[in-house]
């Protein structure tokens, strides 16, 4: 029997598309690469795509993370480690009967679209079968990113993207250097600051404001909401550096160097250990790197040091081998424009899904698309002209350009609730 739907990965994003469907009575398939679910969540997954390490934990509080109608048990840590993430999921597929429906050691290697309309979809088991609609969610933190143009000169220590940090020993005993200060580069600076085995740099283009995972006993990403939301951006800017000073102080009393830009204007960087580590001298930081001389790096501001290792945090690119059009090929920039991150105007039925970078948890907002793909697919909702999408994907665009600093990670920025009332918004278009 010819399913309606194709979800290519069976990570956060595709197992609720895949619970979302299955309420609405659209049948599909999924297919995942891997042996088992959980995506990017499960440690050494044997898709060979998760970035996954052994200390990993969510940055996001259980309770603002959770899916809609399956809350995490109050047993789990408040910021559950990745092992208690990947045991929800496989609860969550459970409890919804979802597992016979995902098709495992199967990657999607093309779609296609069809003069028809259809998409044809080619598995690497050799399976083509033809579908109405496609959900692409495939994940966006799998193939690695290094700096564009590369730093002049040759390093002759060893070079690691953190895609491929998994464990301590990888580190232990070696002067490191760490390029980049997001949240990954900042949790294995604290990992390799406790070793005590060696020197720890951060290097960054432009700094990063430090948030706590924990405000006067709260989890700090509680004091986010819809009403503050909707307050001027100034006046949220107020907020959060008032909640940061009262949480921590100033972040530069403990040597880490604040950002030339307000809050705000970058995605932040959670630790609750950096400032503690980096105020005891086990962190230090330098400005971007000028050129390599073998194991020596030179800084722009003109200091070097040696080290035996760099680890590269420099992000990730957004790409899609099974899409081999041109259209979905960004070159790099992750400037792919679809409209509110999920439908690009000129490919009906192609959807993707948590394709996106919050400030807030991804799960609830990935669940939310998939609400609304599905609406569109039963059609209950409808979408906008190709050319009304259009424009607001560019208004958004502008928007986006003007409020952050251009890089490819901004591209895929959003704000969890003003996000998630767009969406909303959607499903009432009739």
């Amino acid at each position: 029997m010819q399913k309606q739907v194709c979800i290519i990965g069976a990570g956060s994003s595709g197992i609720t598309a895949a619970k979302t469907l299955k309420d609405n009575g659209i049948s599909f398939d999924c297919f995942e690469k891997g042996s088992k679910i959980g995506g990017n969540w499960r440690y050494d997954n044997d898709n060979g795509l998760s970035s996954a390490y052994r200390s990993l934990h969510i940055n996001t509080n259980r309770d603002v993370m959770a899916y809609s109608d399956y809350f995490l048990t109050r047993d789990m840590p408040m910021f559950p480690h990745h092992s208690h993430i990947v045991k929800y999921f496989e609860e969550y597929v459970e409890h919804f009967g979802l597992l016979e429906s995902i098709t495992f050691n199967n990657a999607v290697l093309d779609v296609t679209r069809n003069e028809n309309g259809r998409y044809r979809v080619t598995t690497e088991k050799g399976e083509v079968k033809d579908y109405q609609s496609i959900i692409v969610a495939n994940g966006h933190h799998w193939n690695p990113r290094y700096p564009e143009p590369a730093f002049p000169g040759e390093f002759t220590g060893e070079s690691l993207h953190v895609h491929d940090y998994r464990v301590p020993e990888q580190i232990m005993y070696k002067n490191l250097l760490i390029v980049g200060m997001g949240n990954s580069a900042v949790d294995i600076a604290c990992e390799a600051a406790k070793l005590h085995s060696g020197r720890v740099t951060i290097s960054s283009r432009s700094g990063a404001y430090i948030v706590p995972n924990w405000f006067m006993s709260m989890p700090f990403d509680n004091l986010a909401n819809p009403l503050t939301a909707k307050l001027p951006l100034v006046v949220q800017r107020l907020l959060l550096k008032t909640s940061l000073f009262l949480a921590q102080g100033r972040q530069e009393a403990y040597g880490v160097p604040l950002p030339k830009r307000p809050p705000l204007q970058e995605h932040p960087t959670l630790s609750q250990e950096l400032l503690n580590l980096s105020g005891r001298g086990l962190i230090d930081y330098k400005p971007n790197i000028k050129e390599f001389k073998g194991k020596e790096v030179v800084f722009e501001d003109g200091t070097s040091e040696k080290y035996d290792m760099i680890i590269y945090a420099t992000g990730y690119k957004v790409t899609f081998p099974f899409l081999t059009d041109k259209t979905f090929d960004v070159g790099g920039t992750n400037d792919l424009r679809l409209y509110k991150k999920v439908i690009h105007p000129d490919w009906p039925n192609l959807f993707f899904l948590g394709l996106m970078q919050p400030l807030g948890a991804i799960m609830p907002l990935a669940e939310m698309q998939a609400k609304w793909i599905a609406k569109l697919i039963k059609g209950k909702c409808k979408l906008p002209d190709v050319n009304e999408m259009t424009r607001d994907i560019e208004r958004d665009r502008q928007k986006m350009i003007k409020r952050y600093n251009a890089s490819p990670r901004h591209t895929l920025q959003v704000d969890f609730f003003p996000y998630k009332e767009s969406i909303e918004k959607e499903m009432r278009r009739v």
